[in-house]
């Protein structure tokens, strides 16, 4: 049996909305409802904020297959940050074939990046996270 890791990073009882509200970019704080919605929508689950700035949708215990350690974290998420927004989706590989529509982006491990909807179809980016959510 894995070991449960003690990450940093712990789910609040913050407002999410409050949080959202507090962002100081009106586009971000715009973009920020409009993928919460498609978030939400997606998990049927309520948001909760992480820490002081992540807002994740779902528990999930993930275990690490190369050091077996586990973790609690959120099924998918983001983070609306100062200069992007940061999507948690998991394992980006599975939406290669969106990617190549999504417009412009870029990707991390399992984070993908956008500057503002706008930048995005944004028809592709909610059926990545409805993929992502199941």
């Amino acid at each position: 049996m894995g070991k449960l890791a003690e990450i940093k990073t712990k789910q609040t009882s913050s407002s999410v909305v409050g949080f959202i509200d507090s962002l100081p970019d009106e586009q971000k704080r715009k973009d920020s409802h409009v993928i919460l919605k498609m978030m939400q929508k997606a998990t049927k689950e309520e948001p909760k904020m992480w820490g002081s700035s992540m807002i994740g949708f779902g528990n999930v215990r993930y275990k690490s297959p190369t050091s077996g350690r586990e973790v609690d974290w959120f099924k998918i998420g983001f983070s609306p940050r100062k200069t992007n927004f940061s999507l948690h989706l998991i394992d980006l590989q599975r939406h290669a074939d969106a990617l190549t529509k999504l417009g412009k982006h870029k990707t991390g491990v399992g984070c993908l990046y956008i500057n503002k909807l706008d930048d995005v179809d944004s028809k592709v980016l909610e059926k990545m996270i409805i993929a992502a959510a199941k």
